[in-house]
């Protein structure tokens, strides 16, 4: 017990560092830390009973709403279907650690021991949780304007840099190979779906003659199912 205080008393004397970071002052503390707790620490320090997850819930409709924004005047002549597309990659898990490894915050996040041991499996959507967690905090201390000004004023260079990319359908392009390659099509298993309604993630492997040949995870199976697609891709060395 004595333990979980003395790192939540740690991350409170870090917050003057990691505000430097967001550009962002808070004036509730305790939204703060709130944000860098995860459920596993809260499982493993029973004197600790909340957790960030009701603030990434918040954080993920502020961050959809904004960033739906940016493109509705960003963009004037795109249609709706674009639109949608672009700011679910804007949003996505992906995404969301992009942004978060840039203000290199990961350090400072609460996790319960057996998390910290676990090789960094699940990591990407406990960073991507984290951004999302930090936008909610954003918001109820200062409102929607501080979220605006926190997202547009600190990742308006890799918003621009994820827009221009162009998309690739690795799930197609590993069809293709298949069929070209093996005659047949490529399966897609999911291994494991986990995490709150709101913020599910699912992991899924790949087989090619009843080889798995790539893994992928995302918060949503078509995600996963791209992501061990180009994983796949990947691993067989195949270059597009």
């Amino acid at each position: 017990m004595l333990y979980s205080m003395n790192t939540l008393d740690s991350l409170a004397k870090n917050h003057p560092e990691i505000e430097e970071k967001l550009a962002y002052h808070f004036k509730d503390p305790h939204l703060l830390t709130l944000a860098f707790i995860h459920r596993s620490f809260v499982n493993e320090n029973k004197l600790i009973s909340i957790h960030n997850e009701r603030l990434e819930f918040l954080g993920d409709s502020v961050l959809g709403m904004l960033v739906a924004e940016y493109l509705y005047k960003s963009l004037p002549d795109v249609p709706e279907g674009e639109l949608s597309h672009l700011r679910s990659r804007l949003v996505e898990a992906s995404s969301c650690v992009t942004y978060i490894q840039k203000l290199d915050l990961g350090g400072y996040i609460l996790m319960g021991r057996g998390e910290r041991l676990n090789d960094g499996r699940g990591r990407e959507s406990i960073l991507s949780d984290l951004f999302e967690a930090i936008v909610g905090a954003i918001f109820l201390d200062g409102g929607i304007e501080a979220a605006r000004n926190f997202i547009f004023n600190s990742f308006t260079n890799e918003i621009n840099a994820i827009l221009q990319k162009p998309v690739k359908n690795w799930k197609a392009l590993l069809q293709d190979y298949c069929q070209k390659k093996h005659h047949n099509t490529p399966i897609y298993v999911l291994n494991e779906e986990a995490g709150p309604d709101h913020s599910k993630v699912f992991k899924i492997s790949v087989t090619i003659d009843d080889k798995i040949v790539g893994y992928g995870e995302g918060s949503s199976k078509k995600e996963a199912q791209q992501a061990a697609a180009g994983n796949a891709l990947n691993n067989l060395k195949v270059g597009f």
